[in-house]
């Protein structure tokens, strides 16, 4: 058992203003939920001191108390909240950060052998839960913002639940936040036990008054990522307004940096103010500027980051857009991504409460009142809509992988889940029951998502270890978008470059450097085998070398920044391979999903892209290609490898145009959806050909690409009417039907069919008697029941027309003399209708009742043709012969 730290009692000399923090107050009944229960849930509003404040006295630093001093280590879910409440905690003590408080964020660490208050990324804590479940040193760990439900903060509290259940259960668990349900997360830190202590802070509420500023005309809706640009406008106009209305800074929420970047750009030079661009890309020296107390008046345009875990000194105003981003991932086209969504009530009430922190103040909302009614009380989980791939990798090496033994706050979807285990098992991240295999491991320790990881490992073993990480640096730590989306020319940019971005690149590339073991220059061939590709003789395969590439350790020469830069690419991203669908048209990925590159894009017209970052605007069909690199087949075959297939294709295939269908076989090669190379199969599987020939008959229509003689055509109508006067057995002969029963009464021809050809020459009249019911006798009935001829008073066989829903006899008038009437037909179900046709053969009359026509319109007919016709026999009483 861990034995706290044993030490002077130390009396801290604070600013007199920081000993009115209303946590305070909370303190004392914090430590005693602690010694109670172990677990306890701090619910304090924004300002009230939770983040900088309690963490000092769960430690002992903060006045003098009986109890040593005790490790505490706290996580915020961003970098800027990290080093923002590190440096608070130093300055409350008078001292610099690293040496009795120090942070840790990914490539970074500012801590010292008298650090007891630590302050790290919710990352962080993740890759050191993972190694070193003990978490040894530590006496507690203090989850701050809880309510932001990011991924990393709900795994790391699941993984803590499990470490106190299993492995320590006198470590101290404190869930901070300030706008959530505190029941919620008192039921699930205290468990079987019952809920954990809930311990309040209410400090001093300085009134902020709300002023609804919505758009003097409707804007649309967020689309996408896409802003409208006139709430854009409507944002600067209204920070121009709140200038002129109130004193002190202005806060402005906008939901991403391109939205902070216009803004700025529509306030620069008409407000009497200095400008601040407050995001996570930030270069260090902004984000401590905008922390800091300015020395003139400022407005500040951030994102989220600035909702919470930090203080923004000197501002009185915000100025709330009402617009946020969340993660949105489509699986089945491998892409993931941010939308603008509206942001939930909890989010504009943190927004609100930055302007009261200090004294009273004012909010500025860009919306209409009534449209809080369709606001989400709070934020969407992050677990409900991210890629959970490396969620999946963290469930799998902490020994759960399918999470079901993890206390989550909300269990994760079900597909989200299973794509990403896929997405491991293919990256050999995983055997085959889930659980982490020694290279998934060796991925999670790299600190990167899955993907990348895996192009930092096998990339080592090509390009090398520097190269590698310098590329997969610029993946995982997002260059500016003015630099453009060509990433070679990125890369070598940066190289020689001296800016912020330039210096957080290169600490990212020396850690990513470190993280790569030398020992991984080859994959054993279960493992993806991303990095050769073998022909079944064993031998490497060399027409699946990239040009220019020589391989690691071979003594040739290293491949050129061209090659490199797409290998590495393409193994993070093997489903984003693109290649070109024409000379200047989109690209098809191999995971299926069209994409295309902007207009003016230095990308435009390469034959193939390893693509980097790509999304998908709302409602459209294809990707847009944010950022790639230029790649060749070698290159993409060999980054690709797990993709490669062959397959034999045999199908009905229309060309584009064309009408007449006919059959294509083919043996493929893909890689992905993308086909390769596509030659022809003199003597397909006769199974094939037959799907591929009920295929055609299914799209053309048994009627279209059958050839009807005249005789099928009479044979095919009176087994119609069979059916639809009597049903079974007769069978149903429409073209559903038809093809329905195809293997019925096509056979044997079918099987011989290679062809179109071969099934016009199929004789239909003949194969339509095959589906006649000879098994009950019936068929013997055909001509009884809907006869082809029928004969006539004057001896005539005249033949019976079927095409109508009513069979016709049509014959001259004399040949029906002496007939009372027409016979019925279907056992007298169907009566026929008589056509009586002049000598000439004209229509004369049209009946259905012989009889009635002889006494009533007879005698006018009569008349009439009598005089055309004197040669002919006109008798008085025509049913008489």
């Amino acid at each position: 058992m861990h034995t706290p730290h044993r030490t002077s009692h130390i009396l801290l000399h604070v600013n007199p203003a920081w000993l009115e923090l209303p946590v305070r107050t909370a303190v004392a009944p914090l430590r005693q939920a602690l010694e109670a229960r172990g677990t306890a849930v701090l619910s304090a509003p924004p300002g009230t001191g939770k983040t900088t404040l309690v963490p000092l006295a769960l430690a002992g630093l903060v006045e003098e108390s009986p109890e040593p001093v005790r490790r505490v280590l706290v996580a915020e879910p961003r970098r800027l909240a990290v080093r923002a409440a590190a440096r608070r905690m130093a300055w409350l003590l008078g001292e610099s950060v690293g040496r009795r408080v120090g942070y840790t964020v990914r490539g970074e660490r500012k801590t010292g052998p008298d650090t007891v208050v630590e302050v790290v990324t919710t990352g962080v804590l993740l890759q050191r839960l993972q190694r070193d479940p003990e978490l040894g040193g530590v006496d507690t760990v203090v989850l701050d913002e809880c309510h932001e439900r990011h991924l990393d903060a709900d795994t790391a509290l699941a993984f803590l639940l499990d470490v106190r259940a299993a492995l320590r259960p006198e470590l101290r668990l404190v869930c901070a936040s300030a706008t959530s349900d505190p029941a919620a997360w008192a039921g699930l830190l205290g468990g079987e036990e019952g809920p954990a202590p809930v311990v309040e802070a209410h400090g001093v509420s300085y009134p902020v008054e709300v002023v609804w500023a919505p758009p003097p005309r409707a804007v649309r809706p967020p689309h996408g990522i896409r802003t409208d640009p006139a709430l854009l406008d409507h944002v600067a106009a209204t920070v121009r307004r709140a200038l002129g209305e109130r004193s002190g800074d202005l806060l402005c929420f906008l939901p991403g940096v391109g939205e902070i970047a216009r803004v700025a750009g529509m306030l620069a030079g008409t407000v009497d103010a200095e400008l601040v661009q407050l995001h996570g890309q930030a270069p260090q020296s902004v984000q401590d500027a905008a922390l800091s107390v300015g020395d003139r008046r400022r407005v500040i345009l951030a994102t989220s980051v600035a909702e919470s875990s930090l203080t923004v000194p000197g501002v009185r105003v915000v100025v709330d857009c009402g617009l946020a981003r969340e993660p949105r991932t489509d699986h089945a086209r491998g892409l993931s991504g941010l939308v603008t969504v509206r942001a939930s009530l909890a989010a504009g009430r943190q927004r609100a409460g930055r302007a009261g922190r200090e004294a009273p103040g004012a909010v500025y909302r860009c919306w209409a009142e009534v449209e809080d009614a369709r606001a989400p009380r709070f934020p969407t989980p992050e677990i409900a809509l991210a890629d959970l791939t490396g969620f999946a990798l963290q469930a799998a090496c902490w020994g759960d992988p399918d999470a079901r033994g993890l206390a989550l706050p909300d269990s994760p979807p079900a597909g989200a889940l299973a794509a990403a285990r896929q997405t491991l098992s293919a990256l050999g991240a995983v055997d085959g029951k889930g659980r982490a295999t020694e290279r998934g491991i060796r991925i999670a320790r790299t600190g990167l998502h899955p993907r990348l990881g895996r192009a930092l490992l096998d990339g080592t073993g090509v390009v090398g270890g520097r190269r590698a990480a310098e590329l997969v640096a610029l993946l995982s730590e997002e260059p500016p978008r003015a630099l453009g989306d060509d990433l070679l020319a990125v890369w070598r940019t940066v190289r020689g470059a001296g800016d912020a971005y330039a210096s957080r690149w290169q600490q990212e590339v020396r850690r990513l450097h470190r993280a790569a073991s030398p020992t991984a220059d080859r994959l054993p061939d279960s493992a993806d085998r991303p990095v050769e590709s073998a022909d079944t003789s064993g031998t490497t395969n060399a027409s699946a070398s990239p040009a220019g590439t020589g391989r690691s350790g071979s003594g040739a020469a290293g491949p050129s920044d061209a090659v490199t830069a797409g290998l590495v690419v393409a193994l993070a991203h093997p489903e984003r391979i693109a290649r070109a669908r024409s000379a200047d048209g989109p690209y098809l990925m191999a995971s299926g999903t069209a994409a295309e590159t902007a207009a003016g894009s230095a990308l435009a017209g390469a034959g193939w892209l390893a693509v980097a970052v790509a999304d998908r605007p709302a409602g459209s069909p294809s990707a847009r290609v944010q950022r790639a690199v230029v790649l060749d087949e070698g290159t993409a075959r060999l980054a690709g490898a797990s993709l490669l297939s062959e397959r034999t294709e045999v199908r009905w295939v229309v060309p584009p145009g064309g009408r007449r269908g006919d059959v294509a076989a083919r043996r493929v090669e893909e890689l992905g959806a993308i086909e390769l190379t596509a030659l022809p199969l003199p003597d397909p599987d006769p199974g094939l050909l037959r799907t591929a020939l009920l295929e055609g008959l299914t799209r053309e229509g048994v009627g279209a690409l059958l050839n009807w003689s005249p005789k099928a055509v009479a044979l095919r109508q009176r087994l119609a009417l069979l059916h639809r006067v009597l049903g079974a057995p007769w069978p149903d002969v429409s073209d559903q039907g038809l093809l329905a029963a195809a293997e019925d009464w096509l056979e044997p021809e079918l099987s011989r069919a290679r062809r179109r050809v071969d099934l016009e020459r199929i004789d239909t009249a003949t194969a339509l008697q095959r589906l006649l019911p000879w098994a009950t006798g019936e068929a013997g009935r055909l001509d009884e029941l809907a006869p082809e001829r029928i004969t006539v008073p004057s001896g005539a066989r005249i033949r019976v027309d079927y095409s109508t829903e009513r069979p016709v006899l049509a014959a001259k008038l004399q040949e029906f003399f002496g007939w009372q009437a027409a016979p019925a037909l279907v056992d007298g179900r169907v009566p026929l209708t008589v056509h009586l046709l002049s000598p000439a053969g004209r229509p004369a009359a049209v009946t259905g009742d012989l009889a009635s026509f002889w006494r009533e319109g007879y005698r006018a007919v009569r008349a009439e043709l009598r005089g055309r016709y004197p040669r002919h026999a006109w008798p008085e009483n025509p049913s008489e012969r």
